[in-house]
C-alpha cells in the first residue's frame, strides 16, 4: 500500500499553525508566571526593609541639595513648608496659622522676610502707631536674625538640611516593608516604622534610591522630597533690602 503524503502547501500550513500555537502557549505561560515587578528598577525593592532604609539614608546624605514641601504638625501648631536646602543654607517659605514668611540662610546668617501683618509690635513690645510704623518699615524687607535671639534657633531648623532630614527620615519602631506605589510618576517601595504608626517612607525604585515622600506617624504631616542634587542660587540679600536690628529682633504677631 502506498502511504499518503500531503501536498507541500498543506505541510507548510500545518507547520505554520504549529508555530503559532507554540508561540501562543509560550505567551500564555509567560503571562501566568507574571512580569518581573523589578524589571527596569534599581533593585532596591528586593532588599529587606532595614537595608532599604540604609540605602535611602545614604543617598539622601550624599545629595548636595533637596527640596522639601508639605505639612508638618507639631505641638506648636501646623506649618506648611516649601524649602530648598543645601549643606550650608536654604531658602523658602513657611506658613503658620497666622502668617506666611520667607526664610533665607547663607552660612550662619539667617534672614526673615514677611508682610506688615507679621510685624505688629515695635522693638519695645508696645503696639499702636509706633508698632505700625515699625511694621511698615519691615514689610518686604529681609530682617537679619541675630544668632543669640531665640527666634534664630527656632527658625534656622527650617533651613538646615541635616536637621530636617534627620527628623524626616527617622522611622520609629520595627521597620517593615510595605506596598509599591508611585510618587510624581516615579515607582517607589514603601517602608514603615511600627506598622505605619512610626512613620512611612516611599523610596525611589528608579535611579538612586532617594526618599520621595515621608508621612509622619500619628498624623504629623506629609512631606515630599524632590529635586535631589539640583543646584540653585543662594546668596545674601542686597544691603538696601536688609534691615539689621542688632542683637534682638522686634517682636511680631506670630
Amino acid at each position: 500500500m502506498t502511504s499518503f503524503v500531503p501536498p507541500v502547501r498543506a505541510r507548510r500550513r500545518t507547520a505554520s499553525l504549529a508555530l503559532v500555537l507554540c508561540a501562543g502557549l509560550t505567551a500564555a505561560l509567560t503571562a501566568c508566571a507574571g512580569e518581573d515587578p523589578d524589571k527596569g528598577t534599581n533593585g532596591v525593592a528586593k532588599l529587606s526593609a532595614p537595608e532599604i532604609e540604609k540605602k535611602a539614608r545614604s543617598a539622601a546624605d550624599s545629595a548636595p541639595t533637596v527640596r522639601l514641601a508639605g505639612t508638618l504638625v507639631s505641638k506648636g501648631g501646623t506649618y506648611k513648608i516649601d524649602m530648598r536646602l543645601k549643606d550650608r543654607g536654604g531658602v523658602g517659605s513657611v506658613t503658620s496659622k497666622n502668617s506666611t514668611f520667607e526664610l533665607l540662610r547663607v552660612g550662619e546668617e539667617l534672614y526673615l522676610k514677611a508682610g506688615a501683618g507679621f510685624w505688629s509690635h515695635d522693638e519695645h513690645g508696645t503696639s499702636g502707631d509706633a508698632g505700625g510704623a515699625a511694621a511698615d518699615k519691615l514689610e518686604g524687607k529681609y530682617v537679619k536674625v541675630p544668632e543669640d535671639d531665640p527666634t534664630y534657633k527656632q527658625m534656622s531648623g527650617f533651613t538646615d538640611k541635616k536637621v530636617l532630614l534627620d527628623g524626616l527620615l527617622s522611622l520609629h519602631g520595627e521597620v517593615g516593608k510595605g506596598d509599591r506605589d508611585t510618587v510624581r510618576g516615579v515607582r517607589t517601595v514603601r517602608i514603615t516604622g511600627g506598622k505605619g504608626e512610626g512613620g512611612a517612607l516611599d523610596v525611589s525604585l528608579e535611579g538612586k534610591p532617594y526618599p520621595l515622600r515621608f508621612a509622619r506617624g500619628g498624623g504629623g504631616g506629609v512631606i515630599t522630597l524632590a529635586d535631589w542634587g539640583k543646584d540653585f542660587a543662594l546668596a545674601a540679600p542686597a544691603d538696601d533690602d536688609t534691615v539689621d536690628y542688632g542683637r534682638q529682633l522686634p517682636k511680631s504677631a506670630s
